[in-house]
């Protein structure tokens, strides 16, 4: 039996992208594809769906609010350009938030996480992948870093820069939005429009800054709301 898929976006390109990313996984088929929450209450009534991928940013009424009128909901997980509902949505005990764009390593390790999740009824097997290391390309090298030795990553015009213990620095081209998605589901958080933080090395924080050691990280002020929420409950 394959895993039924519900996809719903306002976006024709999000949803193509999913589609493609979906027919990659043999045990996952999409049932329906929906433009609105209105419409993908309807197919709900009468299709069998086990996982809804749901986009929050949508006219007529929000993923968020439209998750909140269904009953006996599927497993759901959010796919968003907006960062901001993270918190929110966690706490609707879904499975995953994507951040888009989505990429297909992104989507699969929330694949492996939906079938973690479901439990030994399902017998569909996926390797899960390694959190505990990332690969920083840099020219022809790809660089192994270990996550707990990441301090910070900082962008620097078209570079980032990988702050790591024992003053340990690599720079690479690479714009820090790409890595804030490659990083979206370890233990990162994005904080200004040109830092990311690794939670478990910060060791304190105000309303304007975090601590890593004895180096201050601004805190963006269009973050402050949202980071200050995340690092409180982290």
């Amino acid at each position: 039996m394959k895993i039924k898929c519900l996809l719903v976006d306002d976006e024709p390109l999000a949803i193509s992208l999913l589609q493609n990313h979906i027919s990659k996984l043999d045990y996952f088929e999409v049932v329906g594809t929906c433009s609105n929450a209105l419409k993908a209450a309807d197919v709900l009534r009468t299709t069998q769906v086990d996982l809804l991928f749901l986009d929050i940013k949508m006219p007529q009424i929000t993923g968020i609010d439209f998750l909140k009128t269904l009953k006996n909901p599927p497993a759901v997980i959010f796919t968003t350009a907006y960062r901001e509902y993270a918190l929110e949505s966690y706490e609707l005990d879904i499975i995953d938030y994507l951040l888009k764009p989505i990429t297909f390593d992104r989507f699969f390790k929330a694949a492996d996480r939906y079938l973690r999740i479901s439990g030994p009824s399902n017998n569909k097997i996926i390797t899960p992948l390694q959190e505990n290391f990332i690969y920083i390309k840099n020219g022809p090298k790809f660089n192994k870093l270990e996550i707990d030795s990441i301090l910070y990553i900082e962008s620097v015009k078209d570079y980032i820069v990988v702050h790591q213990k024992g003053g340990v620095k690599l720079s690479a081209k690479y714009k820090i939005s790409d890595i804030e998605i490659e990083l979206q589901d370890k233990s990162f958080l994005r904080i200004h429009r040109s830092f990311i933080i690794n939670l478990k090395n910060i060791t304190a924080f105000t309303a304007y800054d975090v601590e890593i050691g004895a180096i201050e990280i601004p805190i963006g002020a269009s973050y402050k709301e949202y980071v200050f929420k995340m690092l409180k409950n982290s």
